[in-house]
């Protein structure tokens, strides 16, 4: 039988009212919340509110839940080694899950060369390791990186971060030397240009402008790059992109570091994004989605590469047991379908809502990968105006509906389903949001 969303109460219902106002008390006023949705359980692609109201989830806890909200086997290799063993740390001694997600991840990753990996906590975590072993193992200080682009809060992170002012405000002085440039935004080219015809005119742009009155190639550690633009609008580049890019990097010696903490395992139909771009990264950092909602980062980087020093960087917490354990068996049920699945799944949803753009001139552009799909809002397909107060009163049209979406970027919608999702529950979807579509543009 069809699953529906099912709302019970006007939103936020009483039970919900009641925690956001302890919460307005008690919890700081920093994060972003679109919608009033006050989370008690989750199971698949379904989550229930403390007032009984169960919602279709696109978001999967912003492309964490790979597996699904509490998979089963998930939670079943978690409780086995809750049981076990909960902590010793990483840094300074020795544990077997920490170990065995290590191996396992240096051989999943792109290319033939040896991996070395680092474990934190976080996407912003890895980044900063990343930053700082570009440091350590180029002795170079400068680093490039895209206007768009979400790397993170923390720092170095931040000084890497060019997606929103506010991100920045009251923080600088940041790290120095980070230059960002324009990404392959082919929807709204900053060269004002076309693709193909354009001839990869923004990667050119690199050697030819940049390097030649601005940043010596030969002072540039690394080049820090999402395979796809996450935050940024989920922008897919052309498929040369990062081949030509990772070129000119390595003729100067730079590393090219991937991004895939929203991108990588199996989001986008393969179990990292840059493999449909046929490159092999000289560092890649991991999270969201590795380890079904459990707090895990990790830096995958050739292992000549990683060859810092004892001291040079570690985690209390990093590589923690139980999250590799969760790690382990998220990565073993991609490996046996899901990834397939995203892959699937995502070419029925992209072609769902392209059947929709046809009927709404707001849906400016379609776009994604596997499971990673956005629509970009518009006033008008022909100035491309971004309408990004339509963005947000249809998200809120479709939480009122029983969906959950997420934005991204200044005006699009990402839509991040658990890569369990199926067919019927993107038909839900893509209903849904049709409906929203309505409600919004005829309103």
């Amino acid at each position: 039988m069809k699953r529906l969303p099912k709302i019970n109460t006007p939103l936020p219902g009483p039970r919900a009212s009641k925690l956001i106002k302890l919460d307005g008390t008690y919890v700081s006023p920093s994060y972003t919340r679109g919608y009033p949705l006050v989370a008690k359980k989750g199971s698949g692609a379904w989550v229930e509110d403390v007032d009984g109201n169960s919602f279709l989830d696109f978001t999967s806890g912003i492309a964490v839940c790979a597996t699904g909200h509490c998979h089963p086997e998930v939670v079943k290799a978690i409780q086995r080694q809750a049981e076990k063993l909960l902590h010793m740390s990483g840094t300074d001694f020795y544990y077997t899950s920490q170990i065995e997600l290590a191996e396992k991840l240096a051989l999943l990753a792109p290319g033939n060369d040896g991996k070395r990996v680092y474990f934190g906590n976080s996407g912003a975590e890895a980044v900063e390791a990343a930053l700082k072993l570009a440091r350590w193992n180029t002795k170079r200080e400068l680093n490039i990186a895209f206007f768009g682009a979400f790397h993170g809060r923390t720092m170095g992170a931040l000084s890497l971060t060019a997606s929103k002012a506010i991100q920045k405000k009251h923080y600088n002085p940041l790290v120095p030397g980070i230059t960002h440039i324009p990404y392959a935004y082919c929807y709204r080219c900053p060269y004002n240009l076309e693709y193909p015809g354009c001839d990869l005119a923004c990667v050119k742009w690199v050697e030819d402008t940049l390097f030649r009155t601005t940043i010596p190639p030969e002072e540039v550690a690394a080049i820090f790059v999402e395979p796809i633009q996450g935050e940024g609008g989920y922008i897919v580049p052309p498929p040369e992109f990062h081949k030509e890019l990772s070129e000119t990097a390595r003729k100067y010696g730079i590393l090219y570091v991937a991004d895939e903490v929203q991108s990588g395992m199996g989001r986008t139909g393969k179990m990292f994004a840059m493999e449909h771009f046929g490159v092999d990264p000289d560092m890649m950092t991991l999270a969201k989605g590795i380890a079904s909602g459990l707090p895990l980062g990790a830096l995958v980087a050739k292992s000549d590469i990683m060859e810092w020093e004892a001291g040079s960087h570690a985690s209390t917490f990093g590589g923690n047991p139980v999250s590799c354990q969760a790690a382990m068996k998220t990565i073993e049920l991609l490996e046996q379908g899901l990834v397939d699945n995203a892959a699937t799944q995502g070419a029925y949803l992209i072609d769902g809502l392209k059947t929709l753009q046809k009927e709404w001139e707001c849906m400016g552009d379609v776009r994604g990968k596997g499971l990673m799909v956005a629509v970009e809002l518009v006033k008008d397909r022909e100035t491309k105006k971004p309408a990004r107060d339509w963005r947000n009163e249809i998200i809120t049209a479709a939480f009122r509906k029983g969906l959950l979406l997420l934005g991204c970027g200044e005006n699009s919608i990402r839509f991040c389903p658990a890569l369990i999702v199926s067919s019927q529950e993107i038909d839900t979807c893509l209903s849904i949001f049709g409906e929203a579509v309505k409600e919004v543009i005829e309103s």
